[in-house]
């Protein structure tokens, strides 16, 4: 049991709490915060203590080294990096020399012996050495990776050792920097050692996670990274981790709860070296190809961290910032350190909205792409930097691309206009920093340093979803700010056209009414990829299968139990995504509707596909999900939306079937759907159908008695009912969802649902592309217009200001 008797310089974890921040700084006073309010309700903290801010203080006066400092920063330019970096190494170098007052180093090594004791039993323990400055982890700013942290670090002398290099990091350049352009006085900014036992990630894994997504901001989903070895990896950018999203109302209802899971690179982790010098007692090793292939944790241990996160989250009743690890000796999952998030916290009700148009883009080559951070937009002339010894070369305004950019380069990347790195995940320093300075960076391209030289003008775009592009030139882009408290009321439900899960939680802050058109195919095509006859012929051992084929299949599929487990795992995460991210609103999600030459294109799909002559009115829509060809294909669609909506509790998922031609077909789907499981009226299940056939609008009540309501295609109702072929641009002229005939399909349509008391929307391009037409549909009683999220805010604004004007 350990001594809780407080002593003046060195203070326990479980003597501290959040009330002793001025003394322990942030990072230790929330360690001690959690292990005296947390321990009891399951959040493990490894034991450790802390020297003072005080103790830190008492050490600078010996000597007069204090006043030393002090003269050296007083008229410091710390925009001249070069005389930054004089400076900081000249203060850190007799930081590190310096001696300890005889009374607190006695301290830390009472404290040291004590802390190994408990260790008993430990084959030679070691223990981390992090920094916790008084300033560092406010709700308000971000010291994240300022000062150092020491690990796998063994023996009193070398524990004295690390406290010094800690000491001595409160004087990084970047750190000095810092304090500089946030006004905070280096003599106002103390510092405090915490001495922790380690946990074993270095055999196990490690990470970060948000108790909120870090890009939106999006609040009811835990985000977690995960990587082999210690988290310093994740931490410093050099490793592409894993990444899970969780939703928090299922995880509090018990039910499933992790959304998504994506493999990152995991080409290295950070280990133990035999060699104790400080400084030296880890290093990067790479991971075997198979292992990187593979997830790092189990959707169990995700979903444990998770709890873990809300645990904390609400004790501190604000988003957090949480560091984990894995013990790999014991499988405990730890908490090693918390602070608050400060980004997303500080957004105000203004959405600014980055966008650059796809005809800009289309005619743009992409030079690299990776993980996009800050869903802004920047551009400029490129500047590669191996080194913080070039960093005066760096000129405002200017792309900073470099393999990594750790907290060292805080003092250039406030000045860049867009950061590229080749290594880093979403959670990394430089990530974080990146948010915090408002600039946008593409982390994890691997090849950017390679691929781009100096004087290159480029544009990074972050705004594009999950994937950050950076494109050749300086292209055109725009900003639209708007104040979302103030949306005017509407005559009609205004919902979105959303196929892209990694952009939902995104567009499900602009002003919506949830989601009137989820396609299934753009989620298989972007997630799987691969025919879904292929996986099941792999599935059944899949002899007949060519080997590539098989190889890449297996490649592609190798973090999930089996091929079906990804096919129906992996569209499950992207309709959970869109549920989850616009819930409690509903998100109609529509069965899958690719074209046969399109399911040609997926991995494999010229081994099942027929050649058809005209795809467009061929084997498509429910006449495919009725085919035994198809049958056990579809099987796999509704294990997904069941999975969804039974399991994790996501019933605001509806149903829509596309390109039903007949009556029958219209029975006979739904018949289908219930031998699946998914009964219209049970658990609140509606099935709607797309109105998009001539015969869906010349006879809809023979069609609406089978389903909820309509939801109209108007790009195939017009080009069935003109009949043009809207892809001929021979043609192209006479496509127009405003033509009389159009009009009369569509009239029908509406009223029919009116008058039967049943759902009507219309998910097709026309009312984004004609306000006159979204004007006639209000006329009308259309009940709801699913529009592309990028005319969203105009059309709503337009519309609330007709209604206003009549009153």
């Amino acid at each position: 049991m350990t001594d809780t008797t407080p002593v003046a310089d060195v203070r326990w974890f479980s003597d501290l709490g959040m009330g002793d921040l001025d003394q322990v700084g942030g990072k230790n006073a929330s360690l001690g915060e959690m292990v005296s309010h947390l321990t009891d309700l399951g959040v493990s903290v490894p034991n450790g203590f802390a020297t003072t801010a005080a103790a830190f203080v008492r050490f600078l006066e010996v000597d007069g080294l204090a006043t030393r400092i002090e003269e050296r920063v007083r008229d410091l330019d710390t925009d001249d990096t070069r005389a930054l970096a004089e400076a900081g190494r000249e203060i850190r170098g007799w930081i590190n020399e310096h001696p300890f007052p005889s009374d607190l180093e006695a301290q830390v090594r009472e404290a040291y012996d004590m802390l190994v004791a408990e260790s008993e039993g430990s084959e030679g323990p070691s223990f981390a050495v992090r920094s916790s400055a008084t300033a560092e982890d406010l709700p308000d700013a971000s010291f994240a990776g300022q000062q150092e942290t020491f690990l796998n670090v063994q023996g009193i002398e070398a524990i004295l050792q690390s406290i010094r290099e800690v000491y001595a990091s409160l004087y990084n350049d970047r750190a000095i920097s810092y304090r500089v352009h946030h006004g905070f006085a280096h003599a106002d900014v103390g510092i405090s050692a915490g001495v922790q036992k380690m946990v074993r990630s270095d055999v196990g894994a490690s990470g970060v996670m948000f108790t909120m997504d870090t890009e939106s901001g999006f609040r009811d989903a835990v985000f977690v990274t995960s990587a082999y070895g210690l988290g310093e990896g994740v931490v410093q950018g050099a490793v592409n981790p894993d990444e899970f999203y969780v939703y928090k109302p299922a995880l509090r209802e018990g039910r499933p709860a992790v959304l998504k899971r994506g493999v990152g690179g995991k080409a290295t982790k950070m280990i133990y070296t035999d060699d104790a010098t400080v400084g030296r007692t880890t290093e990067f090793v790479d991971v075997d190809s198979a292992d990187s292939r593979l997830l790092s944790l189990t959707d169990a241990e995700v979903e444990e961290l998770a709890r873990h996160a809300l645990t904390i989250e609400d004790h501190y009743g604000r988003p957090m910032d949480i560091e984990w690890a894995k013990d790999g000796v014991d499988g405990g999952l730890y908490i090693l350190q918390a602070r608050p998030e400060t980004v997303q916290s500080r957004s105000t009700g203004t959405l600014e909205r980055f966008k650059i148009s796809r005809k800009v883009t289309e005619g743009a080559d992409v030079v690299v792409e990776g993980r996009a951070i800050g869903q802004k937009i920047g551009a400029g002339a490129v500047r590669v930097m191996t080194s913080i010894d070039q960093m005066h070369e760096f000129v405002e305004g200017e792309v900073l691309v470099a393999d990594m950019t750790d907290p060292d380069w805080e003092p250039i990347m406030k000045r860049a206009s867009a950061i590229v790195t080749d290594r880093g995940g979403r959670t990394c320093h430089a990530a974080i920093i990146a948010r915090e300075l408002g600039i946008p960076a593409v982390v994890g391209t691997r090849i950017g340093t390679k691929s781009m030289a100096d004087g290159r003008e480029v544009t990074v775009s972050c705004a594009e979803g999950d994937t950050g592009l950076v494109y050749e030139g300086l292209l055109d882009f725009d900003i639209e700010r708007t104040e979302l408290d103030s949306m005017p009321d509407v005559p009609v439900k205004i919902m979105m056209n959303v196929g892209t899960p990694e952009q939902a939680f995104s567009f499900a802050q602009l002003p919506h009414r949830g989601v009137g058109l989820a396609r299934l195919e753009f989620i298989i095509n972007r997630q799987i990829g691969i025919h879904p006859k292929a996986l099941l012929e792999l599935e059944a051992g899949g002899d007949d299968l060519p080997a590539e084929l098989r190889s890449e299949v297996e490649e592609l599929i190798a973090a999930y139990p089996s091929p079906r487990d990804f096919f129906v795992q992996r569209v499950a995460e992207g309709v959970s995504m869109l549920a989850a991210a616009f819930a409690p609103e509903p998100v109609i999600v529509r069965m899958s509707d690719f074209k046969s030459n399109e399911y040609a294109n997926l991995v494999g799909g010229t081994r099942y596909e027929p050649d058809e002559e005209n795809p467009m009115i061929g084997y498509r829509g429910a006449s495919r999900y009725l085919s035994e060809e198809f049958a056990d294909c579809f099987e796999m669609e509704c294990a997904a939306l069941r999975y969804v909506r039974d399991e994790m509790g996501l019933t605001n998922v509806k149903i829509m079937i596309p390109f039903v031609r007949t009556v029958a077909e219209a029975k006979g789907v739904i018949d289908l759907l219930g031998t699946h499981g998914l009964v219209r009226g049970e658990n609140d299940l509606q099935v709607v159908m797309m109105c998009e056939v001539p015969s869906n609008a010349i006879i809809p009540e023979a069609f609406l008695e089978h389903f909820d309501g309509f939801s109209i295609g108007s790009n195939d109702l017009t080009q069935l009912t003109l009949g043009v072929d809207r892809d001929s641009s021979l043609v192209a002229s006479s496509f127009d969802e405003r033509d009389p005939a159009v009009k009369v399909l569509l009239e029908k349509a509406i009223k029919a649902c009116r008058d039967l008391d049943k759902y009507v929307g219309i998910c097709g391009q026309g009312p984004s592309d004609h306000p006159d037409l979204a004007d006639w549909l209000v006329e009308q009683g259309i009940e709801s217009m699913s529009l592309n999220p990028d005319t969203v805010v105009d059309t709503w604004l337009r519309l609330g200001k007709q209604a206003a004007e009549r009153g």
